[in-house]
């Protein structure tokens, strides 16, 4: 029986069964996330003093920066700079117990060029659900048929996805899913690197009367193969 957490699980599944050009289940599942992260930050929760200390001193990183800014909500924009300059001049003055004020503000700066409070959730929420993936395979039959008529797992969530596996799995059992996951890597690698390499022949001159065939946006394909998608074309 189907539990509200895997709701959003089976969804991309289904997505991506039906429109396979939309890539990586997993990736829709970020993207999904990403956009319901940013509506909540930009939205009501924005004056939640929880969140606010959360965001002042954790900030974001340029992407989710760049994407709140194309939401065009300045205002909302604008009180969280307010508040974040304000614990970043706080960083900047270096407050140490041991006094080695320098060192401090060196060391505090430099993790909050690794923090963002979108990805921090993301994070989190991305992984409960590679973890439900890997928990309906293995106890629901009709999943693994979604999982099987995915098109692709970008290289970063499958290696996740296999890892996460690995561990948690029973012995007996990962294998299986090693291989079913491993069956659909390796059909769109090898498919991938094909129209890769028709792309690149397309660029001297013998062939110039060949069709392009499928190939004219592999090397876009093959980034978001090789690295993930995580940009929301909505």
């Amino acid at each position: 029986m189907e539990q509200i957490y895997t709701i959003p699980v089976n969804e991309a599944f289904d997505l991506v069964s039906r429109k396979p050009e939309c890539g990586c289940p997993l990736c829709v599942l970020y993207r999904k996330l990403q956009r319901d992260e940013i509506d909540i930050i930009l939205g009501a929760s924005m004056m939640e003093p929880d969140i606010r200390i959360k965001t002042n001193e954790q900030g974001f990183c340029l992407n989710h920066y760049n994407i709140m800014l194309g939401r065009k909500r300045m205002l909302g924009m604008g009180l969280m700079m307010e508040s974040h300059l304000a614990e970043v001049k706080k960083l900047l003055d270096g407050k140490s117990l041991f006094g080695n004020r320098r060192r401090a503000a060196i060391d505090s700066l430099g993790e909050l060029e690794c923090d963002c409070y979108v990805c921090t959730r993301i994070e989190k929420n991305l992984s409960a659900m590679i973890a439900t993936t890997v928990y309906l395979w293995e106890s629901d039959g009709e999943f693994r048929k979604k999982f099987a008529s995915a098109p692709y797992f970008c290289l970063p969530h499958y290696r996740r996805m296999l890892d996460y596996a690995e561990k948690k799995m029973h012995k007996r059992v990962f294998p299986d899913f090693y291989e079913a996951a491993y069956k659909t890597e390796k059909a769109y690698l090898e498919s991938l690197s094909s129209e890769v390499s028709w792309f690149c022949k397309k660029f001297d001159y013998r062939y110039d009367e060949e069709p392009w065939y499928n190939s004219k946006d592999s090397v876009q394909r093959a980034i978001k193969f090789l690295s993930g998608d995580p940009k929301d074309e909505q």
